[in-house]
């Protein structure tokens, strides 16, 4: 049974950091491409960055470029999301699945709340 367990998020000011984590079992999770995506309040869920399975390449959404930098552990079965200089318009929840542009698994997991205010 595949499970992807994010965490890491909370409340946070702007210009501040966080890093999100992404637990992952019951598929092989170092021969796939994962990604990060996010929903904010009523808006479509959207890929924010992807790494491919030896974490050799990375890419992001222009938004976050620059501020969020993806990273994974094979080893662990987790991969990262460093969130840094963030800004109100980052706060959504946010979700890891394998895949990029479309994501690999049909289910998600519970997603983690940023929320980035004053």
């Amino acid at each position: 049974q595949v499970q992807l367990a994010e965490s890491g998020g909370g409340l946070v000011q702007p210009g501040g950091s966080l890093r999100l984590s992404c637990a992952c079992s019951g598929f092989a999770f170092s021969v796939h491409t994962m990604s990060w995506y996010r929903q904010a309040p009523g808006k479509e869920r959207e890929l924010v960055a992807t790494i491919t399975s030896a974490g050799g390449t990375t890419t992001y959404a222009g938004s976050v470029k620059g501020r969020f930098t993806i990273s994974r552990d094979n080893a662990k079965n987790t991969m990262y999301l460093q969130m840094n200089s963030l800004k109100p318009e980052d706060t959504a929840v946010y979700y890891c699945n394998a895949g990029g542009m479309i994501a690999y698994f049909g289910s998600w997991g519970q997603g983690t709340q940023v929320t980035v205010s004053s």
